[in-house]
């Protein structure tokens, strides 16, 4: 079969499994996470702020820079789509200064990234699908930070509950896997869903 009548069909079969009632919005969202995962628990600890995806894509129309917390979360967001809206996707986690100033403070190299991506001008998607500590710096300064949107899905057992309770909590617009559950993967498929809605972009 063609993958694109694979991917078809695999939403087909996702359709008419899905039972949660979803907004026209948000459901080609957490479609796409259930296709990159087949775990249908996202169509109930996915959150989204209000008007997050709309939001999210008038900043990728607009040349927003992705930051990932991960090459992995980088590698599965589609190049092609970045490319045809004129985005920048990038990870800092394999940088050498990043490794040494980090290992200096004696802080994660995920924290350093955030600090320096709070740095960088114009708008931001930060992308977090491991580390929850790369939430931390934003959070800390969260009632500050401009031109950012997050999504939030990292995943595993220390400090992942907590930093997604406190990234919902924040005021920062955002889209969220609440509980344990999460990962590149599912981050990946968030960025791609996203840019994927937005007309002219998806072959």
């Amino acid at each position: 079969m063609d993958p694109r009548e694979i991917e078809n069909r695999s939403m087909e079969i996702i359709e008419s499994e899905l039972k949660a009632e979803l907004a026209p919005d948000i459901k080609p969202i957490v479609k796409r996470v259930i296709h990159a995962t087949a775990d249908f628990s996202f169509a109930e600890n996915l959150r989204f702020t209000p008007n997050v995806v709309s939001i999210m894509r008038e900043m990728l129309k607009n040349g927003a820079t992705i930051i990932t917390d991960t090459n992995m979360a980088l590698a599965g967001i589609s190049k092609s789509a970045v490319k045809k809206l004129g985005a920048n996707a990038l990870c800092l986690m394999a940088d050498e200064d990043v490794a040494r100033e980090a290992k200096e403070r004696g802080v994660t190299r995920a924290t350093v990234c955030m600090e320096r991506a709070l740095q960088m001008p114009g708008h931001k998607l930060i992308v977090c699908g491991n580390a929850p500590t790369f939430l931390f710096p934003l959070l800390e300064n969260a009632s500050d930070v401009k031109d950012v949107c997050v999504i939030g899905v990292p995943v595993g057992f220390v400090n992942v509950i907590e930093a997604k309770e406190r990234l919902w909590q924040s005021g920062l617009n955002c889209i969220v896997a609440m509980g344990r559950r999460g990962g590149s993967n599912v981050a990946a498929a968030i960025v791609n869903a996203l840019m994927y809605g937005i007309e002219g972009v998806r072959p």
